[in-house]
């Protein structure tokens, strides 16, 4: 893997770690809770910008485990290689 790439991935790792990252992550599982309800969906157009928000969100909590996910193929990949 070339350095730069163990670098880039290095700072997610540390990014992660991070207590700011947890209380992100925290705010943003509560704030899914709250858009995912069809109670409060006003009309069409507000059900799809709320599921342009959950789409986002989504994203936003799995992409630990993406960047993880990632990493870890780069790493065989690198090891299949020697």
């Amino acid at each position: 893997m070339k350095k730069e790439t163990e670098e880039h991935y290095n700072r997610y790792f540390d990014l992660f770690t991070n207590d700011g990252w947890k209380q992100l992550l925290e705010e943003l599982r509560q704030n899914a809770l709250s858009i995912n309800s069809v109670e409060a969906v006003k009309d069409e157009n507000d059900m799809h910008f709320r599921k342009g928000q959950l789409n986002i969100l989504a994203f936003l909590l799995n992409f630990e485990s993406t960047v993880s996910g990632i990493f870890e193929e780069l790493q065989k990949d690198d090891a299949q290689d020697i």
